[in-house]
């Protein structure tokens, strides 16, 4: 069923596959950066001594902790890109071996003997290196300036960005050398390295985007004992894990036949 023209009002939505949008009302050059290449590093780490690997990282283990019990769990994980070398690989125009430093941090939370909750911050310093990664140089160079004028600057137009998911697979209280409690943990994690350029491009548009007409929603607070009474009554039991007593009627139609 198509899109009726008249009624339509253009808004950030999912376009279905049973209409069509109207034309776009004109055509707009915006600056944006672009993805001129991306790659994924996937890596699942533990604790080890010694030089870094891509399965090892002698930072994933924790200072001496006092009376640990339990591990929890970890949280806030944050990547930070430290530094980037771009070397230009011969006979082959705009592809570059791209070297990232960056650190990856997070804190894991334990409870001690006392039954105290504490936690204990990670920071751990990777190096990668991506052998061919397409990232051409700008050919324009971008200076851009603010009121007052004195502060007008050159803009790497240029950009290395990572995007990161990143969880903690297991953490295992431990003795160290010095018979120390210590806390190992083994990490897993997804980044996307990808190469932007800051660039031009012309692009259909319908309009601004329309402003909200509805107030910003509020969460009305709720007597605690009103949605207890319309919950429904929890189960008392855990499911039973039992294997049927006879085969089903249709296994012994199966074997007759």
């Amino acid at each position: 069923m198509s899109i009726n023209f008249k009624k339509f009002s253009p808004r950030p939505g999912i376009v279905n596959k049973q209409g069509r949008l109207p034309d776009p009302s004109e055509l707009v050059c915006v600056e944006i950066p672009k993805i001129f290449d991306q790659c994924l590093i996937k890596r699942c780490l533990v604790y080890c001594e010694g030089p870094d690997t891509n399965t090892t990282d002698c930072e994933l283990r924790s200072d001496p902790l006092i009376d640990p019990k339990r591990y929890i769990g970890s949280r806030d994980f944050n990547v930070k890109l430290i530094s980037v070398d771009k070397i230009p690989i011969k006979g082959k125009p705009g592809f570059k071996k791209i070297v990232i430093s960056y650190i990856i941090s997070f804190y894991a939370d334990y409870i001690d003997c006392n039954g105290v909750n504490k936690s204990e911050l990670y920071e751990i310093n990777r190096t990668d290196v991506i052998g061919k990664f397409y990232c051409p140089d700008s050919v324009a160079q971008i200076s851009a300036s603010y009121v007052p004028v004195i502060d007008a600057q050159d803009l790497d137009s240029n950009i290395i960005k990572l995007e990161m998911v990143a969880q903690a697979l297991n953490g295992e209280i431990v003795e160290d050398e010095n018979c120390d409690s210590v806390l190992d943990i083994t990490l897993g994690y997804y980044i996307v390295v990808k190469c932007e350029l800051i660039v031009q491009l012309l692009i259909p548009a319908y309009d601004y985007c329309p402003v909200p007409k509805e107030p910003c929603k509020e969460e009305p607070e709720e007597d605690p004992c009103e949605k207890f009474v319309r919950a429904p009554i929890p189960k008392f039991y855990p499911d039973q894990n039992l294997e049927p007593l006879f085969p089903d009627c249709d296994d012994n139609a199966d074997e007759n036949n």
